[in-house]
């Protein structure tokens, strides 16, 4: 409602202020036409008197060039051009006269300016003519007949008097500049009352709005801030009057609901105290599990420290007593040295191994993995892996079959060194966890859900090993994890291989994902992004 009467007052004052300016300027523009009109007449009025002037000097000319007193050609020839350019000039002016105003009064004196201005055109053709052919009087010449003959070539034309006709246009040029002049005054002075009168109007208006608002939000202002002294002192209960339709009802409403909620609020606050109590002991309760249950991490990391000195220990012992027992005596033959060095260095491939595992894991981020990321085939590696798991393989008395690689080079970025390791790892696992005279059969796929996604490579190592239970296959890529079947298989494990490929696999951008059935085998499934084909081109 306020904003409504404000702006309606606010758009009548704007809308008067424009209509002043726009009578005013259209006042500035009459007076402006009435001072060109007026400077017009006047510049008329001027070259009226030079015309008259030009005129009376040429005469004197004419007397000096019949008494042979020194009037020379160049004079006349000045002042003739000079009546031209008067004539033209006037011709001029009477045109912009016309332009500038064309009101009926005004007709009359521009057709009289014209007449008049073309009868002098012609006496002055008659007068130019008449003067080229003065000549000095011979002697004995009647000096008078001929001074006559040219003062009616000067005075009269057409049966008029010129010397009459140049006054008569000269008063009338005068009466248009007074009248001009007049105008012009007249239309400024109407301009100054119309700006004093609106001036005072607008100020008079301004004054009745100011008092109209002033008192007007006096009343609702002042409850208003009694409402917000009381919220202020706490005293939830005071309520600011809402009367009328207007946007300090608003505001009172939105005070009181505000109270209201404030109020509520207090009353829950209590409560929420109360039950801040009970989370509290119940926060106890469970920072005390939490407790608990890093001591259970605790004690699995000393057990893990166990492991992994149980881990070093067993290869290193078995290699100094190896070497121990081989030293030990008399000289023995060069193969049972040799059939000696072979355990020896089969027992330091196995340490080397669990060393590589352990330095691995010690690394807590993908980020932290040293990758030489670059355009890659992925089929070189992979045949790499092949190579050394069939090596393996041959040692437990299982087989690798040979893997049928697509045509097309299965393009990715990543590191060819590590992508050979967690193919490797992959085999490794399937060779281990199987029983002597086993198979792991190895294969690569190309996979696209629909034309234009994401290329995908796909290696699939399955084994026919002891497979893995359901309910310990979510472990199974924990660091030192292992399930008990597999402790009881190979019982020198780390439980730090699919740990170790998951993350590698993640720092490709892929993953690892395994389906097994105990006792029949386990499938594990690669999955690496390809580049696009227009990249790989």
């Amino acid at each position: 409602m306020f904003r409504r009467r404000l702006l309606i007052a606010l758009s009548v004052l704007a809308a008067a202020a424009v209509l002043e300016g726009l009578a005013a300027v259209w006042a500035v523009g009459v007076a402006e036409q009435h001072v060109q009109r007026g400077r017009v007449a006047s510049d008329i009025q001027r070259d009226f008197i030079e015309l008259s002037a030009t005129k009376q000097r040429l005469r004197t000319w004419v007397s000096q060039r019949l008494l042979d007193a020194g009037a020379d050609a160049q004079t006349v020839r000045q002042l003739q051009g000079d009546l031209r350019a008067t004539l033209d000039r006037l011709g001029q002016l009477s045109d912009t006269a016309v332009t500038l105003d064309d009101s009926a009064e005004s007709r009359a004196d521009h057709l009289q300016r014209r007449e008049a201005l073309a009868l002098l055109a012609r006496s002055f053709a008659d007068l130019e003519r008449a003067v080229n052919e003065v000549e000095p009087l011979t002697t004995g010449a009647d000096a008078r007949a001929a001074w006559q003959a040219l003062s009616l070539v000067f005075d009269r034309a057409e049966d008029r008097d010129l010397r009459l006709l140049l006054a008569v246009s000269m008063q009338r040029e005068a009466a248009a500049v007074q009248r001009e002049r007049a105008a012009a005054d007249a239309t400024l002075a109407w301009t100054r009352g119309l700006w004093v009168a609106a001036a005072i109007t607008l100020a008079a208006a301004a004054l009745l709005a100011a008092a109209h608002f002033t008192w007007a939000l006096r009343r609702p202002l002042d409850e208003l801030t009694r409402g917000a002294q009381a919220l202020q002192r706490g005293e939830l209960q005071h309520r600011v009057p809402e009367t009328g339709r207007n946007e300090f009802t608003a505001v009172a409403r939105s005070m009181n609901v505000m109270a209201h909620e404030l109020g509520e609020h207090r009353s829950r606050e209590a409560s929420a105290r109360q039950q801040l109590e009970q989370r509290v002991q119940d926060r106890t309760a469970e920072l005390q599990g939490a407790l608990d249950t890093l001591r259970t991490l605790d004690g699995r990391r000393r057990q893990l420290f166990a492991d992994i000195s149980h881990e070093l220990r067993t290869p290193t012992t078995a290699i100094r007593g190896e070497a121990e027992v081989t030293l030990r005596g008399a000289p023995k033959p060069a193969e049972e040295y040799k059939a000696a060095l072979s355990r020896i260095v089969q027992t330091s491939k196995q340490l080397g191994s669990v060393i590589d595992d352990l330095l691995t894991m010690a690394r807590s981020d993908i980020d932290a993995l040293s990758l030489d990321r670059r355009v890659t085939d992925f089929g070189p590696p992979l045949a790499s892996a092949l190579v050394q798991a069939s090596a393996l393989a041959a040692e437990r008395s299982v087989t690798v079959e040979s893997v049928d690689l697509p045509a097309a080079p299965l393009l990715l970025l990543g590191d060819a060194q590590r992508l050979a390791q967690l193919a490797l790892l992959l085999l490794d696992n399937a060779v281990r966890y199987c029983h002597a005279g086993g198979q792991v059969q190895a294969e690569v796929h190309v996979v696209q859900s629909t034309p234009g996604s994401p290329r995908w490579c796909e290696l699939r190592v399955r084994d026919n090993g002891i497979g893995i239970a359901a309910p310990d296959l979510p472990s199974v890529f924990e660091r030192h994890w292992r399930s008990d079947a597999a402790r009881r298989h190979r019982a020198d494990g780390t439980g730090l291989g699919l740990a170790i490929g998951q993350m590698l696999a993640r720092a490709h951008g892929g993953l690892i994902e395994l389906a097994s059935e105990p006792g029949r085998g386990t499938t594990a499934t690669l999955r690496l992004p390809l580049l696009p084909a227009e990249h790989a081109a």
